[in-house]
């Protein structure tokens, strides 16, 4: 995989997948639990759609930006999934009594998912403007993904 939004992209891909499982084993536990559960408020749910918004987005981000957004926009990115999911699924956790359902699940998926976003900040952080010259002249990648070509008259 020579193309770095190509590979930026399939880790998002990887990431998300991770992040709706680990939601999906949560439910389960919910569901199966014979515990009563307490629903979460609106603005919970806004702000865990906005989270989740953010790998789906940088999917296709990651293709289209060119180089000088596309570089801060998966460090940015990544930084933001990495501190959050870190802090719910490790120091929440670890720190108080607060537990989310399917909890050794949590801590399996959350270190996946922390790996690979970090590894997205660390390949985004190196990837230089040379490297994008390379590519471009071997004709890999394109920062202008919608140009429009005229045609002779």
């Amino acid at each position: 995989m020579r193309d770095i939004k190509e590979r930026l992209s399939l880790f998002w891909i990887f990431a998300l997948l991770n992040y709706l499982y680990a939601d999906v084993v949560a439910l389960w536990a919910i569901v199966g639990s014979r515990h009563p559960f307490q629903g979460f408020s609106q603005w919970l749910l806004m702000g865990s759609a906005v989270l989740m918004e953010i790998p789906i987005a940088m999917i296709v981000a990651t293709r289209l930006l060119p180089f000088r957004a596309n570089r801060p926009a998966n460090i940015i990115a990544a930084g933001v999934v990495t501190i959050v999911n870190g802090s719910v699924t490790f120091v929440v956790p670890l720190l108080t009594t607060l537990r989310p359902p399917a909890f050794p699940e949590y801590l399996f998926f959350g270190t996946i998912e922390t790996v690979c976003t970090v590894i997205i900040i660390w390949q985004a952080w190196n990837w230089s403007e040379v490297e994008r010259t390379s590519q471009q002249a071997a004709g890999h990648s394109s920062d202008e993904p919608f140009k429009v070509y005229e045609t002779p008259a």
